[in-house]
């Protein structure tokens, strides 16, 4: 795969069993294999956090990162959506309800997150197919 610096990238917490399911999921539904992904613990997780000011400690969302801006909660998972197969890019439709309460709801399951859905002793290892896709290539 190409590399090419403007695409979007996916920051996820890379030791949640939700979110390696989510990163799994996107990638059997994505339109075209565009989305980069790296985990918010890796150096280059850390690094992106803090070009876009956000928290190094910050795992309490999915980043998505998209022509130079840093997306968070509800917002970056409605934008995500819109990189996935019909029907279910019609999840951006969601961005009609108030961001306020799409954020609650977020938040809501991202703080249990580990609770419901338990948690890995390391981060997620791609596998050979994908790991071009992902920053640190190294793993």
């Amino acid at each position: 795969m190409r590399e090419d610096p403007e695409a979007p990238i996916l920051l996820f917490d890379g030791v949640c069993n939700l979110c390696h399911s989510a990163v799994n999921f996107i990638f059997a539904h994505e339109k075209a294999p565009v989305l980069r992904f790296a985990s918010l613990q890796s150096a280059e997780g850390q690094q992106l956090l803090k070009d876009h000011h956000l928290p190094q400690t910050y795992v309490d969302s999915l980043v998505l990162i998209e022509r130079h801006h840093a997306y968070t909660h509800s917002e970056a998972a409605l934008r995500i959506s819109g990189y996935l197969k019909h029907p279910l890019a019609l999840g951006w439709m969601f961005r009609i309800v108030p961001r306020p309460v799409r954020d609650l709801v977020y938040l809501w399951i991202a703080k249990h997150r580990y609770q419901w859905f338990g948690k890995k002793d390391q981060c997620l290892l791609p596998t050979p197919e994908r790991k071009a896709r992902f920053l640190d290539q190294s793993t």
